[in-house]
């Protein structure tokens, strides 16, 4: 069994990325700038997006967090993305999700410029995902294959089984697993509460990847041996033995499930850089105008 260190390759794409800004800012291009808009005080928003104002000062991008209480109005928030839109200083922008009930999180992705929209949610940017056009490719499933690509995991052929069918990972990661691209060209199952037969669909799987947010659901009885496991899960539980009263626990009983694995990512530590890492990716891409 091989642990995929996801932190240790995201470290190592932030040291290119870093290398890249300093020639461009050597050839008198401007950094790349990365704005957030994070509403309320949501524990994990806060802490995902003060690691992606971190990593911004790693790669050497101009980062701005606008904060806005939970009582913001819908009309306020659209203002601000139609003010981001029309700012030519910055490259990309996110609107850090979930947002409170009061405000329409699709009305809100809309309306970020698809060509600014480096969390890679637009319509657009999905649309021609699907199709295998470039894009600003969603932050996980990006992050998913860029882990499959360093570790030299083969793809081509496998079954492929996706556990979850969110938009922010389940279906895109899904899509790509099936294009003709390495990684990629994979047979692929996707599975959800309505699936029947769960654990005969994933014991015959090559690779699987779990994005449920449902702790520990992966068994080691629904593993075959050799095969991949990609965690996707960061659910917050309970741990009075922690500092933080918690602990991050992914989709898969790691501790049963591990030792038949070949390849397994770690919760944390896995996917979770290659999410921050991709979203800088996008960032540069965008600072480039190389995708639109």
């Amino acid at each position: 069994m091989e642990l995929i260190d996801g932190k240790y390759v995201a470290d190592t794409i932030k040291k290119e990325i870093a290398q890249t800004v300093a020639q461009m800012v050597a050839e008198g291009k401007k950094r790349p700038h990365l704005a957030a808009i994070l509403v309320g005080h949501d524990g994990g928003s806060e802490t995902y997006v003060a690691h992606k104002v971190k990593a911004c000062e790693q790669c050497g991008f101009e980062s701005t967090l606008i904060r806005y209480e939970s009582d913001v109005t819908e009309a306020e928030l659209l203002k601000t993305i139609e003010d981001l839109n029309n700012d030519a200083s910055v490259d990309g922008f996110i609107v850090q999700l979930p947002l409170p009930k009061h405000i329409s999180e699709q009305k809100i992705i809309e309306a970020i410029d698809y060509k600014k929209d480096v969390d890679g949610f637009h319509p657009i940017n999905v649309g021609r995902m699907s199709i295998g056009l470039p894009c600003y490719l969603s932050a996980t499933p990006a992050g998913i294959l860029e882990l499959l690509a360093r570790y030299n995991i083969p793809t081509k052929g496998a079954n492929c089984v996706v556990l979850g069918r969110s938009n922010i990972v389940g279906k895109p990661v899904a899509s790509l697993m099936m294009q003709k691209n390495n990684p990629g060209d994979a047979t692929v199952t996707v599975c959800h509460s309505s699936t029947k037969n769960l654990k005969e669909i994933c014991a015959n799987a090559d690779i699987i990847i779990a994005a449920l947010g449902s702790p520990g659901f992966v068994k080691a009885d629904m593993v075959m041996p050799g095969a991949v496991i990609i965690d996707v899960g960061t659910t917050r539980v309970p741990d009075s033995t922690r500092k933080s009263g918690f602990r991050l626990c992914g989709d898969v009983d790691f501790e049963n499930v591990a030792p038949k694995c070949s390849f397994i990512t770690p919760v944390p530590g896995g996917v979770g850089p290659m999410t921050i890492v991709s979203l800088m990716k996008n960032t540069l891409l965008a600072a480039q105008h190389v995708v639109y």
